[in-house]
């Protein structure tokens, strides 16, 4: 029996309805957050930490945008150029709203932004290094023009802001050091746009209405920029060489490993939390603590424990910059933990291991020990020689053999003599008169 033509439509039309439900459609994800980081004050590893805490959670957060707000007179270079490099490899995409002012190291994070917006009134660039030397100079020059080049600005403007000596037509003439004002830097491109506020920022480049994520110091941050300061990273590397030479001294007691412990953890848990101590820093220090105790418990010639304190030293050294200033910082803590230990040198029980390393064995006079054997004996005696004198020779004393000089002259073979003098091994004779 023939169906009716509409029953073969409503057949088509079911199977496409249930293929159409049937696929999978991809659900429509939520766009993401603004993440917005307040940068203060004096730039220092704790502003480092912030970036590095905000940028991670703007990658897992799935943020838009990576909003920096910067109003600051500088600070420290190594903290700046760690921000930088978080910035400008950053995946999301990032923008710099100048509120007041960047200069110096904080003109080097400014233009590592791919977008930079001014606030009426704001100011950047003014990035001469002090000390203000040759090197430091070139160093920090090259450092700004790489990075206004990565982000498509002109590396003569970046130079200029470093070295007085360029000068920029128009800006800046050579002997002054360039600084931009908020409708300056937007006249030559180094600013996108001039706004009064945040929102303006956000609404300019398509991001108004948008959630934004505050992220501003708090205690932790503080207490890594206390921690980075050079001369609290100095004091805790003394604290570590000394616990690592009192280890060494007594075998693992555990008292100094502990103290030793926990200013490692201060030290590279405040690097690790910036983004400068990484993972090849902390497993050459972690090996090389293996390596002493295992030094310390087996028996060996030493090569162990001398590896372990180098590749201490090594990692150290890489986490601090690895450059002068770090050798400088290594020289000073190591002094500093090497008086301490002579302090308590004599108080601690000795291992087997600084038996090893350390020459505790000394060839005393009163131990029967001499540098030079004693012919004072000889004094006065008299002897003949065997041989001549020219004016050394052989001599022999009641059948002891010495080696002797005369006082200048030639004498003969077989020719009696007589001992006149002698300075530590050097026995002086004189003819005897028939």
């Amino acid at each position: 029996m023939r169906q009716p033509v509409y029953y073969r439509i409503l057949f088509i039309v079911a199977v496409a309805l249930v293929t159409f439900l049937s696929v999978d459609r991809p659900v429509k994800a939520e766009a993401g957050p603004v993440i917005s980081i307040s940068i203060k004050g004096e730039i220092n590893a704790g502003q480092a930490a912030l970036v590095h805490k905000a940028m991670t959670d703007a990658r897992s957060k799935q943020a838009q945008a990576v909003l920096v707000e910067i109003d600051t007179f500088g600070g420290l270079v190594d903290a700046a150029v760690s921000i930088r490099d978080m910035i400008i490899n950053s995946p999301v995409p990032t923008i710099c709203y100048v509120k007041n002012r960047a200069w110096s190291a904080g003109a080097l994070i400014a233009i590592s932004h791919k977008h930079i917006a001014m606030a009426p009134g704001g100011s950047i660039g003014a990035a001469e290094p002090i000390p203000t030397t040759e090197k430091t100079v070139a160093a920090l020059k090259a450092e700004f023009a790489a990075t206004a080049n990565k982000t498509g600005r002109n590396p003569r403007v970046a130079e200029a802001m470093v070295d007085k000596s360029l000068g920029f037509p128009g800006y800046a003439e050579p002997g002054q050091i360039l600084a931009l004002t908020d409708y300056q830097a937007a006249q030559i491109g180094f600013a996108d746009i001039v706004a009064p506020n945040r929102e303006a920022v956000l609404a300019n480049f398509g991001l108004a209405g948008t959630e934004v994520l505050e992220y501003t110091p708090g205690w932790q941050e503080k207490l890594v920029g206390w921690l980075s300061d050079p001369a609290i990273k100095s004091f805790l590397m003394s604290i570590i060489f000394l616990a690592v030479l009192t280890e060494i001294k007594t075998a693992g007691l555990g008292v100094a490993a502990l103290i030793g412990l926990v200013a490692a953890l201060l030290f590279f848990g405040s690097q690790w939390i910036t983004g400068i101590a990484g993972w090849l820093e902390i497993i050459l220090f972690i090996g090389g603590i293996a390596l002493i105790l295992f030094e310390l418990y087996t028996p060996g010639a030493g090569i162990f424990g001398i590896s372990g304190i180098i590749a201490i030293f090594a990692s150290l050294f890489l986490t601090l910059g690895a450059n002068a200033v770090a050798i400088n910082m290594l020289a000073i803590s190591l002094v500093v933990a090497i008086g301490l230990f002579l302090v308590l040198v004599k108080r601690l029980p000795t291992s087997k291991l600084w038996s090893r390393l350390i020459l505790k064995d000394a060839e005393t006079k009163s131990a029967g020990f001499s540098s030079s054997q004693d012919y004072s004996q000889y004094l006065g005696k008299m002897g003949i020689t065997p041989t001549g004198l020219r004016p050394a020779g052989a001599l022999i004393i009641d059948g002891v053999q010495l080696d002797v000089v005369s006082e200048g002259q030639f004498i003969e073979p077989n020719t009696l003599v007589k001992v006149v003098n002698i300075t530590g091994n050097r026995i002086v004779v004189r003819p005897v008169k028939s």
